[in-house]
């Protein structure tokens, strides 16, 4: 049976981390065996407690940073552990549900190299509208750079195939990994689907950490990969 790795980058959500991975290894996952490997990246809460608590229960593979290094670095790290036949980043918080598992399995079909999961994100409400229009800002610089369609750049589920991953190198390590990867998929003519999927957003106050900085980020990073090669 073919595989699936879910990365789970984890900084300081030890308040979330029982029930998200609780929701992981119930979620379905048609024709796929599953592994999760949890890197956390310098958290300074109780995580570390928590995962150490669960791992036996769950058959977690745990990876660690010393430092905060950010979540771009952490995803990398899971990636270099990730030999499946397809790799899900799933975030540590609640706002993605792994209910959302098997559709997006469903869409990788022959043919396909990565799923995007599409958020539908309400700009008024818990302080978003900047957040809104920074995310929409970014999606539009990075189709109009390298001629696409995409709705959801910045959405955490990206299922994709190993084999499109071969074909790239990731250098980032902030939340600009987003728009670095899916410029190199491009770059590569991966062949990108989209699906929509539930998301329910989390407040700044509540634990959210992008910020407008790592809007810069993202389209100093777009400007890159667009001026350079993939690998």
């Amino acid at each position: 049976m073919p595989t699936l790795f879910i990365i789970v980058p984890v900084r300081n959500e030890a308040a979330t981390l029982p029930e998200i991975l609780r929701r992981v290894v119930a979620a379905e996952t048609p024709g796929y065996a599953k592994e999760i490997i949890v890197v956390d990246d310098g958290s300074t809460d109780a995580s570390q407690n928590v995962l150490q608590e669960l791992q036996p229960q769950y058959g977690l593979t745990l990876l660690s940073h010393e430092h905060n290094r950010g979540k771009g670095a952490a995803i990398r790290t899971g990636l270099a552990r990730a030999t499946g036949d397809a790799i899900l980043v799933q975030d540590a918080d609640l706002e993605y549900d792994p209910g959302d598992y098997p559709a997006l399995l469903g869409a990788l079909r022959p043919g396909v190299d990565a799923v995007y999961g599409v958020r539908t994100i309400k700009p008024f409400g818990k302080g978003y509208r900047l957040y809104v229009l920074g995310a929409k800002l970014v999606n539009g610089f990075l189709n109009l750079l390298f001629r696409t369609h995409l709705s959801d750049v910045y959405t955490c589920y990206k299922l994709i195939r190993p084999s499109a991953l071969q074909k790239t190198r990731l250098q980032s390590n902030g939340f600009e990994i987003e728009a670095e990867l899916t410029a190199r998929l491009l770059q590569t003519g991966a062949v990108i689907r989209e699906v929509p999927i539930h998301y329910y957003p989390r407040s700044f106050a509540e634990g959210k950490k992008i910020r407008a900085k790592d809007g810069l980020k993202a389209l100093g990073t777009i400007i890159r990969c667009r001026l350079s090669k993939a690998a």
